[in-house]
C-alpha cells in the first residue's frame, strides 16, 4: 500500500508541473504567439500607454520565457514581487496573480470564496451519491419492473433539464409560491441553521442533475455486474443476496461511480457557475463570471488554477480510494 501511495504521489507531483505548464502557456504563451498584447489583457481595455508598460515591466514579460515560467512557478509555490520603477507590488504565497484593474491579490479573493462553493459541492455530492446509486442499485435488482422505468424517466429528466431552469422553478415553488425555504445565503459562521437553509434548494438543484448522471451508470454497471461468473458462484455457495450485492457486487460498481466523482467533485470546486448565479451565491463560479464580465484576467487565471489543482487533488483522493476497495488495483 505504501509502494502505491509513492507512486501515486509522484504521478500527482508530476501531473501538477504539467498542469502550471499547460496553464502558463494558455495564458501568456499562445497569446503571445498570436500577437496578442498580454499586458494590455491584464490590466484593462481602457488603460494608457504607461499603465500597459508599467504592467508589461511588473509581469517581466520582456523576459525571455524560460524566466517567465521560472517566476510564474516561484510565485505560486514562494510568492512574488511585482515591482515597476518605485511601484512595488508583493504578492504573497501562494501567488495566483494580482490584479492590477483591481489592485487586489487574487488568493484572498478565491479563500474568501471558496468556502462557499466547497459547501456546495460537497452537500450536493452527498445527496446526488446517496440517491443515485440507491436509485441506479434498485433500479438494476428490479429490471423491467415500475420502479426501474420511473426512475430511469426521472433521470432522464434531471439529465435533460438545465440547472438554471431547475433553480428557477424551485425558487418558484418553494421559496416564492408555499414559502417553505428562504433562499437567501447566510454564511455558516453568522448562524449554521440560517446557512443551512439557504444551500437546501442549490444542494437539490445541483444534485438532481448528477444524481441523474449516477443512477444510470450505477444500473448500467450493476446489470453487467450482476451477470459476472463471480457473482453466480456466489449466489451458488448460497451467501444472502445482501451479501452477494453488498459485499461483492457493489465494490466492483464503485469504481467507476468513483471515477466520476473525482472529476465531477474537483470541476465543481472548482466553481459551480449556473448554481452560484441562479441562488446569488457568493462563490468561485460568481467571482469568475464577474471577471469575464469585466475582463479582469487574473481572476481567470487564479480559478483556472485551482479548478486545475482541485481536480488533480480530487483523482489523487480516488486513486487511493481505489486501493482500498480493490486491492487488486495496488498491483498494477
Amino acid at each position: 500500500m505504501l509502494a502505491y501511495l509513492i507512486r501515486r504521489l509522484f504521478a500527482a507531483a508530476v501531473m501538477l508541473v504539467v498542469v502550471i505548464l499547460v496553464i502558463f502557456s494558455i495564458f501568456f504563451l499562445i497569446p503571445k504567439w498570436a500577437g496578442v498584447d498580454i499586458a494590455l489583457s491584464f490590466v484593462g481595455k481602457q488603460a494608457d500607454p504607461a499603465s500597459v508598460e508599467g504592467v508589461r515591466e511588473k509581469l517581466g514579460l520582456s523576459e525571455p520565457i524560460y524566466t517567465q515560467v521560472w517566476m510564474f512557478f516561484k510565485g505560486i509555490f514562494a510568492g512574488r514581487t511585482y515591482s515597476s520603477g518605485g511601484d512595488v507590488v508583493h504578492c504573497s504565497a501562494p501567488c495566483f496573480g494580482y490584479s492590477f484593474k483591481s489592485e487586489q491579490a487574487v488568493w484572498p479573493v478565491l479563500t474568501d470564496r471558496f468556502p462557499v462553493t466547497l459547501g456546495l459541492a460537497l452537500g450536493a455530492a452527498v445527496l446526488w451519491l446517496v440517491f443515485g446509486v440507491a436509485a441506479g442499485v434498485l433500479s438494476a435488482l428490479k429490471r423491467g419492473s415500475l420502479w426501474d422505468r420511473g426512475a430511469m424517466v426521472v433521470a432522464l429528466s434531471g439529465v435533460s433539464l438545465p440547472i438554471y431552469f431547475t433553480g428557477l422553478l424551485s425558487l418558484a415553488i418553494f421559496s416564492f409560491g408555499l414559502k417553505w425555504i428562504k433562499a437567501e445565503y447566510v454564511p455558516i459562521g453568522h448562524s449554521f441553521t440560517g446557512w443551512l437553509g439557504g444551500m437546501i434548494l442549490p444542494w437539490i438543484t445541483l444534485a438532481f442533475l448528477y444524481a441523474a448522471m449516477y443512477a444510470r451508470i450505477t444500473r448500467a454497471t450493476m446489470l453487467e455486474i450482476l451477470g459476472e461468473d463471480y457473482i453466480r458462484t456466489a449466489r451458488a455457495k448460497g451467501l444472502r443476496e445482501q451479501v452477494v450485492i453488498g459485499k461483492h457486487a457493489m465494490r466492483s460498481t464503485m469504481t467507476p461511480i468513483l471515477t466520476m466523482l473525482g472529476m465531477d467533485l474537483g470541476a465543481l470546486i472548482g466553481g459551480a457557475v449556473l448554481t452560484e448565479t441562479t441562488f446569488s451565491l457568493p462563490g468561485l463560479g460568481q467571482k469568475v463570471l464577474d471577471a469575464i464580465k469585466n475582463q479582469d484576467l487574473p481572476f481567470i487565471l487564479g480559478v483556472v488554477l485551482i479548478t486545475s489543482l482541485a481536480v488533480l487533488i480530487a483523482n489523487l483522493v480516488v486513486d487511493i480510494l481505489y486501493a482500498v476497495i480493490d486491492p487488486r488495483v495496488r498491483l498494477s
